[in-house]
């Protein structure tokens, strides 16, 4: 063992982002499933701050935050380069990566969720995000070009758990209609050899997100 721990959760796109770096580099490494409504010790001790996964321990070292993980992976083991080389283009793989993070995950997400009016607004702000990441993939296979990278990676969500989501919740937000760019990049996506061996059970997050569909539907009213 390398003295590499990964606290998280099996089903979490941020989790998974950072199992993949590792893969990538690599290394060995101990997985310790979380139970977010009962959090261990080692988290709240790892990541005092925002308390939440995932935490890298590196020889007893915590690193908390997704993004920041992967990139520190990338800097300390031995392997493929994750990140590009050019310091340009870290610099916009990075911003891509925090875009995805801050402005696509949470528009898509609401408007997954939301309903009546208030769906409508979201669609039309989660279109907006959709819309930019469209652009962005314009002649391009993936985001780093003709090869997954750290902002392939960073989109995890986009790419394997929106599918699912709108599967559950019955709300379509992606079309090739509207957004043929970002479908074609998702085909291939999903069609990879290394996505495939790096996400949880399509059918145990199906099973999930049906599970909290249902929960909304027989609550309050």
């Amino acid at each position: 063992m390398s003295g590499v721990k990964l606290l998280g959760i099996n089903g979490s796109p941020a989790s998974r982002r950072v199992e993949w770096a590792l893969k990538i580099k690599g290394v060995e490494y101990e997985f310790i499933e979380e139970d977010l409504q009962n959090k261990s010790q080692l988290l709240l001790e790892s990541n005092p701050v925002y308390k939440k996964i995932p935490v890298l321990l590196h020889n007893g070292k915590p690193i908390a935050e997704s993004l920041v993980i992967i990139e520190y992976i990338d800097e300390v083991f031995e392997g493929p380069c994750i990140l590009p080389k050019d310091p340009y283009d870290r610099a916009i793989a990075r911003f891509w990566a925090k875009f995805l993070d801050e402005k696509c995950l949470p528009a898509v997400w609401k408007a997954l969720w939301s309903q009546g009016e208030e769906q409508e607004e979201d669609k039309k702000e989660a279109y907006e995000v959709l819309k930019v990441l469209d652009n962005e993939l314009k002649d391009k296979k993936f985001f780093g070009g003709d090869g997954i990278g750290f902002v392939d990676i960073a989109a995890n969500f986009v790419g394997f758990w929106i599918g699912i989501v709108e599967e559950a919740t019955g709300v379509v937000l992606v079309t090739s209609e509207k957004f043929p760019n970002f479908c074609a990049w998702r085909n291939k996506y999903l069609n990879c050899d290394q996505v495939k061996e790096n996400m949880p059970s399509r059918e145990m997050l199906l099973g999930y997100f049906k599970s909290r569909v249902q929960a909304v539907a027989n609550g309050p009213k």
